[in-house]
């Protein structure tokens, strides 16, 4: 059986592979190429919100698509950008947000916001991470989980971000053996307590971060009694997991489980 722990690190240790993997993929190439042919047209909040493949792709992009429909948030979040502590984005404690408004900031860049190539590449790599965990998490939610927390931890600043963000929560939960309970009671009561806990600082450490991210998954491990193995989820058929192949996933697990 390979293990939450042995899945994570054969996919973390070789993550430009599977991202690459993942961007080729025909149905990720192809949202990909509309999206780096259109998104240079667009000049306002509106028009971007307009183009259903755009914003969708964008919404994709920054953990943001179950609420797509939300139009009406993510437009104040957009117009207030991200310069002053008081604009929406900074006090909503959602990451995805945050990240949004900071890539899209047209309340500082203006028409020209969808200019900047580097802006607009970091999207393009953020859409490609979202489908790469979204279909590691077909073959094991753990090793998603542990994903999403390697990439989204280091941006919180506060323990308010945690219960914020159901994954992280459900992350720092399992690793530190706390209730599931944890999030339905007064809010800043739990924040108080959380921080006794956790010092998010300690994320933005590469060591530290890994170190209870390692806890997290033997933690899973002890919790969840079903694993992937290697002939079920490495094996698993590309066209219903694109982006991880079996014949990527199976040459990721022979480098950990010692094959050629």
């Amino acid at each position: 059986m390979l293990s939450t722990t042995n899945y994570y690190e054969v996919i973390s240790k070789n993550l430009s592979k599977s991202q690459a993997q993942t961007a080729a993929e025909p149905t990720v190439a192809n949202a990909t190429k509309y999206f780096q042919a259109n998104i240079g047209n667009v000049k306002t909040i509106s028009q971007l919100l307009s183009n259903s493949k755009l914003y969708n792709y964008v919404m994709t992009a920054y953990g943001l698509q179950d609420m797509t429909y939300a139009k009406g948030l993510v437009t104040k979040v957009l117009e207030g950008g991200v310069s002053s502590s008081t604009a929406l984005a900074n006090t909503l404690n959602n990451p995805g947000l945050k990240a949004l408004a900071t890539a899209f900031n047209f309340a500082a860049n203006g028409t020209a916001t969808t200019s900047n190539t580097t802006a607009m590449q970091g999207t393009v790599s953020a859409y490609v991470e979202q489908q790469l965990e979204t279909n590691v998490g077909k073959q094991s939610p753990g090793t998603q989980l542990a994903l999403y927390f390697q990439r989204v931890a280091p941006t919180i600043t506060s323990s308010y971000g945690i219960l914020a963000d159901k994954q992280l929560l459900t992350v720092v939960q399992t690793a530190l053996g706390l209730s599931p309970d944890m999030g339905q009671e007064n809010i800043d009561t739990e924040a108080s307590q959380l921080s006794k806990l956790v010092n998010v600082k300690d994320f933005q450490n590469p060591a530290k971060l890994q170190s209870f991210i390692e806890r997290f998954t033997a933690n899973y491990d002890q919790t969840n009694t079903t694993t992937p193995t290697p002939t079920n989820a490495l094996m698993a058929s590309s066209s219903s997991t694109p982006g991880v192949s079996s014949s990527l996933l199976l040459s990721l697990a022979n480098l950990k489980l010692g094959g050629s």
